[in-house]
């Protein structure tokens, strides 16, 4: 019998609906919130921001806090993200409401590259 890759993931890869609802904790193991979504670069197909879901009950009323993908990295033990933000950083940092998304324009990369200390990419 032959073992099958699943098609959405592999060792090193996985598809985005895997990555979307997963936790993301600080280095304290606090609960920051869950990924929502993540930003891809059309040209280049690098993920440039994972859309964090934080605060609201349930999904009602939460905000949605983009940040640099790159600050993320995955933790086998939590299964989760981790990132080195309080959740004070995150709830000063550039957000909108679920239905109010910006435009992600270089302005607006700029603002959330800039609010955490980063130089926006140029691609």
């Amino acid at each position: 019998m032959v073992e099958t890759i699943e098609r959405s993931q592999s060792h090193r890869l996985i598809a985005s609906d895997k990555v979307e609802g997963t936790r993301v904790y600080n280095p304290q193991n606090e609960k920051l919130g869950t990924v929502r979504n993540i930003m891809i670069d059309k040209k280049s197909g690098k993920a440039e921001h994972a859309v964090l879901e934080f605060g609201g009950f349930f999904g009602l009323g939460s905000d949605h806090y983009p940040i640099p993908w790159d600050m993320l990295t995955y933790d086998t033990e939590k299964n989760g993200y981790v990132v080195d933000l309080s959740k004070e950083q995150v709830e000063s940092a550039p957000h909108y409401a679920a239905d109010n998304a910006p435009d992600y324009d270089d302005g607006y990369g700029r603002s959330v590259y800039g609010h955490y200390g980063l130089n926006y990419p140029v691609v």
